[in-house]
């Protein structure tokens, strides 16, 4: 490969890399975030969210596939409880529920 070629590869790979992000940059003015099209792609995102964490809890991988069935659903629930209660709180509702799995774990108890 020459000098001209492997510039050629550079300038390209500049291109590809950095024209979607001006045009990005030119049309974001324009989009509305309060719209149906965002509307839409923040439902598949929250979809998205809850199918991995049903898949999480139901069919885990790893260490947390050890674990009770029982004790990661009491564990999701409180962790629910927790933030709803806590004003939406994710931080806190995130330790409740780890806590609490650690605690029925380490504990040696199977909810059911």
């Amino acid at each position: 490969m020459g000098d001209a070629e492997i510039w050629l590869v550079i300038g390209l790979t500049a291109v590809v890399t950095y024209l979607p992000r001006a045009l990005g940059v030119a049309l974001s003015g324009r989009i509305d975030p309060n719209g149906p099209v965002f509307q839409f792609v923040a439902c598949i995102a929250y979809a998205l969210l809850a199918g991995l964490i049903a898949r999480m809890i139901l069919f885990p991988v790893g260490p947390l596939q050890e674990t009770a069935l029982g004790n990661r659903l009491a564990s999701a629930g409180l962790a629910l409880a927790v933030f709803l209660m806590m004003r939406r709180s994710v931080m806190l509702g995130v330790l409740a529920g780890t806590a609490a799995l650690i605690g029925l774990t380490v504990g040696g108890v199977q909810l059911f």
